[in-house]
């Protein structure tokens, strides 16, 4: 089955998980627009609509998730402040994406331009391998690749992006050099990594954990181990100080009135608190953040940095 069908089948289980509640409208009987600047089936889809189903339920707020993918999210992102500044319209975000895209010569958007209100989730990085490939661990990884500088490959999703970075880091860390192979999406990513046409992929613990019979996980960039992968040990156990992955929130116009923005930071929060899809999406992987609108400031002064320097080691610091 592919991965896009997986993350189909897991957004129907949210929309099945818990009965129906009665709740006070929040906003409009008017649907929001919730634009995720990615192609459907992947992690920010999946989740939106698990919002989009949680907001109905719960609150009796309508919430239409609609797909625009094009340029890595730029297409949109570069849109986000031309959107109506009245609640009706949030936009899908990511970091390090929204950091590293305007990079690029060709960006349609600077940092600066992304409004963002909330934050609801990361996806740590994860090292895998093809199940049938000859590195069983980590260390067999390492001691490979700096047996074969420059030889040895890693794909991704897109360029610019936190597969991309997170590449960069393991190169740094891990003192060896390997290269980046860029996919278009995770199907292809998926069928190369287990067909090993590449010696490896940096994703993310989610998609290590629906493809735990076809993969090999060697790390992932969490806290902790994850329960359903016991074996598998975090960075850190390796001696690796690397605890990231992409996040996951969203935005809107900056000319919104600031109390809609607070207000809709409070709301996806509230989201965000639902026990029931807490439990699933925990359990396959995502972890679940709480980062409103009056954190924003220092969550942005804190990554931001951290993404340069990664930036830096990929040679991609300026235009």
């Amino acid at each position: 089955m592919k991965t896009a069908h997986r993350f189909a089948i897991l957004a129907m289980a949210f929309a099945l998980a818990a009965p129906p509640l009665a709740g006070a409208q929040v906003f409009s009987e008017k649907p929001i627009q919730y634009i995720i600047p990615f192609p459907a089936g992947g992690e920010s889809d999946v989740v939106a609509r698990m919002q989009s189903d949680t907001s109905m339920r719960l609150y009796k707020q309508p919430m239409v998730v609609l797909n625009k993918p094009g340029a890595g999210g730029g297409v949109v992102w570069g849109q986000l402040n031309n959107y109506a500044p009245d609640a009706s319209v949030i936009v899908g975000i990511n970091i390090p994406h929204i950091v590293l895209q305007p990079l690029q010569d060709a960006s349609q958007f600077k940092t600066s331009d992304i409004n963002a209100i909330y934050y609801y989730h990361f996806t740590p990085d994860a090292l895998m391998v093809s199940a049938n490939s000859p590195y069983k661990t980590y260390q067999d990884f390492v001691d490979a690749a700096r047996k074969n500088p420059g030889k040895m490959s890693l794909a991704g999703s897109g360029q610019y992006s936190a597969n991309h970075m997170a590449t960069e880091r393991l190169n740094k860390l891990a003192g060896v050099k390997v290269e980046y192979v860029p996919f278009k999406g995770t199907g292809d990513l998926i069928s190369s990594l287990i067909g090993m046409h590449v010696d490896g992929a940096m994703g993310y613990l989610p998609l290590a954990i629906q493809q735990k019979e076809k993969v090999r996980t060697l790390a992932v960039a969490s806290e902790t181990r994850h329960p359903a992968l016991p074996d598998v040990p975090t960075f850190r156990e390796l001696g690796l100080e690397w605890v990231d992955g992409a996040y996951r929130g969203i935005g809107m116009p900056k000319s919104t009135p600031i109390e809609l923005q607070k207000k809709m930071s409070d709301f996806m929060a509230k989201l965000n608190a639902e026990p029931e899809s807490r439990k699933r999406l925990e359990e396959a992987g995502f972890v679940l953040v709480d980062i409103p609108l009056d954190k924003m400031g220092a969550f942005m002064k804190e990554k931001t940095p951290i993404i340069m320097e990664d930036a830096k080691n990929a040679g991609i610091t300026g235009k």
